[in-house]
């Protein structure tokens, strides 16, 4: 009788278009019905909508909006989403032909999931930006990389000890879903359907492989790529949400990407923990010095920014390499940006999928040149100058570029030394027609860049500094990598000469 009680009042709030925050929109006869159902089996979900902007606000008041304050990109939607509020049937029955998870459900044809194309609706240039961007092909740079999907199978597979050494059985889909694919993003398939016996009697649903998931890079059901809930999670999609640095430490929290324990120990970090409290992350644009006193990833990253003045800083963007010149996170090397956010043609000199060769080189035709990372490290300064003065600024990125040829330099030493176990064949290596990933010797060479390498200069990047730059995944685990590489092959090469 309670939930049936908390439906009704939920349904006569929209109804009489309240909400705890202010008046709503008009709720549609299509959403209002799916409202009525899922206040009771889903008052979650419900109440979570009750409070978003899209509950509150229609296209059509969206579009009213003009200059910097306006949230909504599109300057034109289909007549029947003018006017009411962004519910249920406006998001989960758009474009339904398009989806392969479209069925029948209570008289309305919907789909389960969401996907960009369906928010470019009111959305188009966030859309378009982030189709550019680098993690909406984070499943495909993934899964169609030979020598990343040879790394996953020795982190991801099931080993077992066999006589000459330890061998990995790849990783199932269910493995693989909770684990690099979480973030990279799932492939969703249809793959039947199956008739469920519910509280409103029996209800047949799709059956979807690879669901849930909110990665950045999922395959749609429409072919399209992403997941907007990655960092707009549903069904609030908060811009607070979005600011916050929480959301973006489920996928950078390392130590591979080790973006959020660095923030967190940084003095951004320590001014955003401390007095995050009395901040705006709501308002549109964000003005630096009233509403934040210290930057999130968001506002480096992505966000709308001003002065007290009201002109801005950077403007919202939602290709985030748009304001990044180099690509910190060593494969092998810190390298510039990938051109194309599609990294799958990528060869280096030695035919390999790697942005460098083995020996630090660029494969320059698929990288950014000199002076567009110039261009984007400009971008990014803008923003830091709102609070530093010029020698602060200076002072840092001085340091960064410092960091990033001192760290590939070490990574360029470990290389030589695996090169060397491979030469001599102590590892079979991809010459010997095996891994480059699945020894113990590999694995230690794998840590000096995967981990230990970033760790450093993202410690570096962001002002982290101290320990995470040395004694915690930084410097002394690099070198004593090294060193241990060193005495792995020297001990070998003992052996070979006093057999």
């Amino acid at each position: 009788m309670g939930r049936l009680l908390s439906a009704v009042m939920v349904s006569l709030v929209l109804l009489t278009g309240g909400t705890a925050f202010g008046d709503a929109a008009p709720v549609s006869s299509a959403t209002q019905e799916c409202l009525d159902c899922h206040a009771i089996y889903h008052p979650g979900i419900v109440a979570d909508w009750q409070k978003s902007r899209h509950a509150m606000t229609s296209p059509k008041t969206a579009m009213t909006v003009q200059g910097l304050q306006r949230r909504m990109s599109g300057s034109q939607v289909p007549d029947p989403l003018l006017e009411n509020s962004v519910g249920c049937a406006e998001c989960h029955t758009l474009r339904g032909g398009d989806h392969a998870d479209t069925f029948a459900h209570n008289g309305y044809d919907i789909h389960v999931v969401v996907s960009p194309d369906d928010c470019a609706t009111c959305h188009p240039v966030e859309r378009a930006q982030y189709a550019q961007n680098i993690m909406a092909l984070a499943e495909k740079n993934l899964s169609e990389n030979t020598l990343y999907a040879d790394l996953q199978r020795s982190i991801l597979g099931t080993a077992s000890v066999k006589p000459d050494q330890v061998h990995f059985v790849p990783a199932n889909d269910l493995t693989r879903a909770e684990a690099c694919y979480f973030c990279h993003g799932t492939r969703l398939r249809v793959t039947g359907t199956e008739t469920r016996d519910t509280d409103a009697g029996e209800l047949e649903f799709p059956v979807i492989a690879g669901w849930p998931n909110q990665g950045v890079g999922r395959v749609n059901l429409d072919g399209s790529r992403g997941a907007c809930s990655a960092c707009h999670t549903r069904h609030r999609f908060s811009i607070e949400m979005a600011r916050k640095p929480y959301t973006c430490k489920a996928c950078h929290v390392g130590p591979d990407v080790p973006a959020f324990k660095v923030y967190s120990a940084s003095k951004h970090g320590n001014i955003f923990s401390s007095m995050q409290s009395g901040w705006d992350f709501n308002t549109v644009p964000w003005v630096i010095g009233e509403d934040i006193q210290a930057p999130t990833c968001a506002t480096c990253h992505i966000s709308l920014t001003v002065n007290t003045d009201g002109e801005v800083i950077n403007p919202r963007t939602h290709q985030m390499s748009d304001r990044l010149g180099w690509r910190i996170f060593g494969l092998i090397y810190a390298h510039p940006q990938p051109k194309s956010p599609d990294t799958t043609p990528i060869r280096n000199k030695a035919g390999l999928p790697l942005p460098t060769d083995l020996d630090g080189s660029l494969a320059v035709d698929y990288l950014i040149s000199a002076d567009e990372a110039a261009a984007r490290r400009t971008t990014m300064q803008r923003t830091c100058l709102a609070c530093h003065d010029a020698s602060w600024v200076n002072g840092h990125f001085e340091r960064l570029d410092n960091t990033i040829v001192t760290s590939n330099q070490a990574v360029l030493t470990a290389t030589g030394l695996i090169t060397s176990v491979w030469e001599k064949g102590y590892a079979q290596g991809l010459a010997g027609g095996g891994s480059i990933f699945d020894e113990y010797i590999e694995r230690c060479w794998s840590d000096v860049w995967l981990l230990y390498a970033n760790n450093i200069r993202f410690a570096s990047a962001m002002a982290g500094g101290g320990d995470y730059g040395v004694f915690e995944d930084g410097r002394y685990h690099l070198t004593k990598s090294i060193l241990e590489m060193h005495a792995w092959q020297q001990t070998r090469d003992l052996i070979m000469k006093n057999p």
